[in-house]
């Protein structure tokens, strides 16, 4: 949590020691941060949270055990065979646990003493969208050949043949390179951007309130009041996010085991 005094905040506001001091001179120093141990407890509250749900399925299931099961049933049904068809049932795991951790790496971003994304950095993005590129590359190959793959890929089935020479390099680029980076930029950019707004009316407040101008003073409530519009709308926004992600990933999914694309 970012207080009066450390404005503007630097780079110390990401630091682990800013939750639990006491870690100066040791071997955590350099490396565990703010961003690490909140990606570390998203990994042990998902895996907690699903253990209980399931450790004594019901037929009439518990109220834990229904949301777990609304969950994996939203990625299955909703996605997984509504987009990649009847082969998607065996991409549900993955796009479950896809979309809960973003969800929940997202929720961080409003979450009281935390209030920052891990996918706000974007080396967690990068990372997400590096296993879906790999699965689907890997996917494709399995199912149509490594050269077959690579001819559908890029080759634009229908154009004239003259023409080919301009569209392959721009598929090439598209394939290779666009679909991952958009991926993981579309991410990163609406968690970083909801932080700093979110960020931008809190202290905004603060200075306002903490003004030597008495004027200023009632307008800090205002900034407040923002800040808390601003977060449920990013409430809404994180959750999307989340699904948008799930939703592409299932998209390219279903362009490798489809025949041609």
């Amino acid at each position: 949590m970012v207080l009066a005094s450390e404005f503007p905040p630097g780079p110390e506001s990401f630091d682990y020691r800013s939750l639990i001091p006491g870690l100066e001179g040791t071997f955590w120093e350099p490396a565990f941060t703010k961003i690490a141990l909140l990606t570390w407890l998203t990994v042990a509250i998902l895996i907690i949270f699903f253990l209980v749900a399931y450790r004594k399925p019901q037929i009439v299931p518990t109220k834990v055990q229904w949301i777990a099961e609304s969950i994996y049933g939203i990625a299955r049904d909703n996605i997984a065979r509504d987009v990649i068809g009847k082969e998607g049932v065996r991409f549900a795991p993955y796009l479950a646990t896809l979309f809960v951790f973003i969800l929940m790496n997202n929720l961080w971003g409003i979450i009281p003493l935390a209030q920052i994304s891990p996918n706000s950095h974007i080396a967690f993005p990068i990372v997400l969208a590096g296993f879906t590129y790999v699965l689907y590359i890997a996917v494709g190959v399995r199912k149509q050949g490594a050269l077959t793959y690579a001819k559908n890929s890029i080759w634009v089935s229908g154009a004239p043949l003259w023409v080919q020479p301009i569209l392959v390099p721009i598929e090439f680029f598209q394939v290779i390179i666009l679909r991952p980076a958009t991926l993981a930029i579309r991410l990163f950019a609406n968690m970083f951007a909801g932080h700093m707004i979110l960020l931008v009316f809190t202290l905004g407040g603060v200075v306002l309130f903490e003004s030597a101008t008495v004027a200023l003073k009632p307008v800090a409530f205002l900034s407040w009041g923002m800040a808390i519009v601003m977060t449920l709308f990013e409430l809404f926004i994180l959750a999307l996010q989340a699904y948008v992600f799930t939703l592409l990933t299932a998209t390219y999914l279903q362009s490798s085991v489809s025949e041609a694309h």
